[in-house]
């Protein structure tokens, strides 16, 4: 009987040190949703490009401003989306939605994300187009597996599949926009499900 209660107290120290050092609210749904506005965007970045003069963008053009600005507004609506979300399934479980775990997690997601960012600027600046795909995808698959380690670990296997998308970006440019299109939005859609399903539901 002893024995089952030192077992049962070491499992309720283990959960309590899990929840101390993880934020374990990310939503499934956001995942969803962040899919479903990249999608939408690409739908919308294509039709630009297809129904313009050139049918490729240059810095300086006006298409590539509003494809610029399309991008942003993904990320804007997945951000507000994923903050949204997030903060309702804390509420729901009594949990803190910002403490030491949740500031190390956006600390860690913005490291590789903002100096891919900034990287990408810096080669679009010298007009060099043809890797940005692929350079998205692997900081993000970075940024992914660098935050993994202050919330759900599935979130790494994201992170991995991304990156693998970008390499594959990389070695045939000509496929880029697919590439994204599967990263961005394909694989945000069937990872959020998953994760609605294994945890959200549960």
């Amino acid at each position: 009987m002893e024995s089952k209660d030192y077992l049962k107290d070491i499992t309720e120290i283990k959960n309590l040190m899990n929840k101390s050092s993880r934020f374990i609210s990310l939503s499934g749904l956001s995942g969803i949703l962040a899919g479903i506005y990249a999608l939408i965007g690409a739908s919308v970045a294509y039709w630009l490009v297809a129904n313009s003069d050139r049918e490729y963008l240059i810095l300086d053009g006006m298409i590539f401003k509003l494809v610029m600005l399309d991008l942003f507004l993904i990320a804007f609506l997945s951000a507000v989306t994923g903050v949204i979300l997030t903060t309702r399934k804390a509420k729901k479980a009594g949990e803190k939605i910002w403490d030491g775990a949740s500031k190390r997690l956006v600390i860690n997601f913005l490291i590789p994300l903002v100096v891919g960012g900034i990287y990408i600027l810096i080669i679009l600046g010298q007009q060099k187009y043809g890797q940005t795909g692929a350079l998205m995808l692997i900081f993000y698959g970075l940024a992914l597996i660098n935050a993994s380690k202050y919330s759900i670990g599935d979130i790494r296997y994201l992170g991995f599949a991304e990156i693998i998308l970008g390499l594959i970006c990389a070695l045939y440019p000509g496929y880029g926009f697919w590439l994204w299109v599967i990263g961005f939005g394909l694989m945000h859609i069937i990872y959020g499900t998953w994760m609605h399903f294994k945890y959200d539901r549960a």
